[in-house]
């Protein structure tokens, strides 16, 4: 019997396709977030944090996020900088550092683009894992991660963070203290404290490490024992909505005020759902899906949903290719034991995020609609599908089928039991 469908849209890159979903698809969608923040709220806010946190703004160093995680940087930049300047600040003092972590430097015209004016007027720093007597040694955490960080960012008299919460697949949340490490820290140490992911006992994945888990996440505790070393004085956590439009932005210091921060985020985008035989899901467009490296993480959300031995269609532009020269050789090494043996041995790059797909492609089948070519698809171990197959596929889907559809699987994770 030919099955109604119901038109829909999804975002593929900077376009948007026309979808035709079975009429029994169940949407997964981010609740609505309320918009809550304007900038005469901000700088009040901000007046409030400062007159109760007074600070030393001697040698003010600003930390935010890079490309892939945009906080409403050309807004509310300036009025940040307005209030620091306001309290003591000479603007001169200031660095802000973009913190990539192990990710590679912008060009100046998608700074531009990410920063605004601000990035024209002030001292930008391009923060790299690699540089050479850049960093200063804090020791080594419990679990025995090396604490590097930049030498700047520990001879700051005060350290400013703002940046996007998001869910991470392996750290539980990212945004927040990770601004500052992984960040800003040293190519190795980060290796170190990624490498938490891989239990090397049982020879799999930390079961921990899980997008909105903090409490026995191996990587997510360590990061908060870094944190101790060089905490942030001043903390700017955004919040944002289904279409990355920021809706809030949350003023504090501390673990308390992260933790805040991620509940609020959680509450919004955290599904109690069953899992499903087919998932149609989008990573939300571009940045999200600028490269394979950003898009896995809603490839990795969006698993979640699918039962065992079930189809997920992932909508990934990947417009920059892989995103990264240490993730596919990772598949060339034979099995996933293998390939787990050598990254416990010595971490290095994406080896965590291979490892992880290779996980998911045990347990399911998974297809990209990408720009990526066939052999890189074939390399993954995924496949290749157009849109129109998509269309064909769902409209031959048996009654019995169960179908989600993810507008924006980034943002969108099975709430853990």
């Amino acid at each position: 019997m030919q099955q109604e469908k119901t038109p829909s849209t999804i975002s593929f890159g900077s376009e948007l396709l026309q979808l035709l979903l079975p009429t029994q698809s169940v949407a997964l969608e981010v609740r609505d977030v309320p918009m809550e923040i304007t900038p005469a709220i901000f700088s009040e806010r901000l007046n409030i944090f400062f007159r109760e946190n007074p600070q030393d703004l001697a040698r003010p160093v600003l930390v935010v996020a890079d490309k892939t995680r945009l906080c409403g940087y050309p807004q509310y930049l300036p009025l940040l900088i307005d209030g620091l300047k306001e309290h003591g600040m000479d603007e001169t003092k200031l660095k802000i550092v973009i913190a990539y972590g192990t990710h590679p430097r912008q060009s100046d015209a998608e700074c531009m683009g990410a920063y605004g004016e601000v990035y024209g007027r002030h001292t930008f720093i391009h923060h790299d894992c690699r540089e050479e007597h850049a960093f200063v040694d804090l020791g080594v955490t419990a679990r025995n991660t090396p604490v590097r960080f930049r030498k700047d960012l520990a001879g700051a008299s005060s350290i400013i963070t703002m940046g996007a919460i998001t869910h991470h697949y392996f750290a539980g949340y990212g945004g927040g203290r990770k601004l500052v490490f992984p960040g800003c820290g040293e190519k190795e140490s980060i290796y170190a404290n990624h490498s938490l992911f891989l239990d090397s006992r049982g020879g799999t994945l930390s079961p921990g490490c899980r997008p909105g888990v903090m409490d026995g996440n191996p990587l997510a505790e360590d990061l908060f024992e870094i944190e101790e070393k060089l905490p942030a004085h001043l903390a700017i956590h955004g919040i944002l909505d289904a279409h990355g439009h920021l809706c809030d932005l949350l003023i504090g210091r501390g673990r308390e005020s992260f933790l805040q921060a991620c509940a609020r985020h959680g509450q919004a985008c955290e599904i109690d759902s069953p899992r499903f035989s087919t998932v149609i899901a989008s990573c939300g467009g571009s940045p999200k899906d600028i490269n394979f490296i950003q898009s896995h993480k809603a490839v990795h959300n969006a698993a979640m949903f699918v039962e065992d031995g079930g189809l997920l269609l992932v909508y990934c532009e990947c417009r920059d290719g892989v995103g990264s020269t240490t993730f596919l050789p990772w598949f060339t090494k034979g099995s996933f034991a293998a390939a787990f043996i050598e990254l416990a041995d010595r971490y290095e790059g994406n080896g965590g995020t291979a490892l992880a797909m290779m996980t998911k492609l045990q347990r399911i089948r998974i297809g990209l609609i990408t720009s990526l070519d066939d052999s890189t698809c074939d390399a993954i171990g995924v496949t290749h599908w157009t849109h129109g197959e998509v269309q064909a596929h769902l409209a031959g889907l048996p009654d019995g089928a169960t179908v989600a559809f993810i507008g924006n699987a980034s943002l969108v994770v099975k709430k853990s039991r």
